[in-house]
């Protein structure tokens, strides 16, 4: 499979797109083919290695994978995912405490971070949610409260 590798720190011209193993699920994940993913700051700031970043990994980033919001069909089950079945359409959150690892075209993800996605969103909008419509909804609710007017 392929997917885009970050093996150091630096701007976007360190990423590489790179052939792969796909993975296989462990008895609690699934194995999702991803339809999309979005880019959000948090990624940025890994990649750059952000002074955050690299408290906990000073000289290379931890995961060669970035990404962390996703969505897409289940491809496969490990034998104690209970919720999801090969061919449901889901969006997830792969950041802490998983391994990221959203711009391949697959990844394993534990049953619960994983959502059944609505049919009426496509996979495009699905992918925003993780991450940018949870930060926006809470600028709105708490940093800048909708009034009338």
């Amino acid at each position: 499979m392929k997917a885009i590798v970050c093996t150091k720190y630096g701007s976007p011209d360190v990423l590489h797109f790179q052939e792969i193993e796909k993975p296989a699920p462990k008895e609690n994940e699934a194995l999702v083919k991803i339809y999309a993913t979005s880019l959000n700051a948090a990624d940025l700031e890994t990649l750059s290695g952000a002074f955050e970043v690299r408290i906990v990994a000073p000289l290379k980033p931890r995961f060669k994978i970035l990404g962390s919001d996703i969505a897409g069909r289940i491809e496969a089950v490990g034998r104690n995912v209970k919720q999801f079945q090969p061919g449901d359409e889901i969006w997830g959150d792969l950041s802490f405490p998983h391994r990221f690892g959203a711009f391949a075209e697959y990844v394993c993800i534990p049953e619960d971070a994983l959502r059944v996605k609505p049919t009426s969103m496509t996979f495009e909008q699905a992918a925003a949610v993780p991450t940018a419509a949870v930060v926006a909804l809470q600028n709105l609710r708490d940093k800048r409260p909708i009034q009338p007017g």
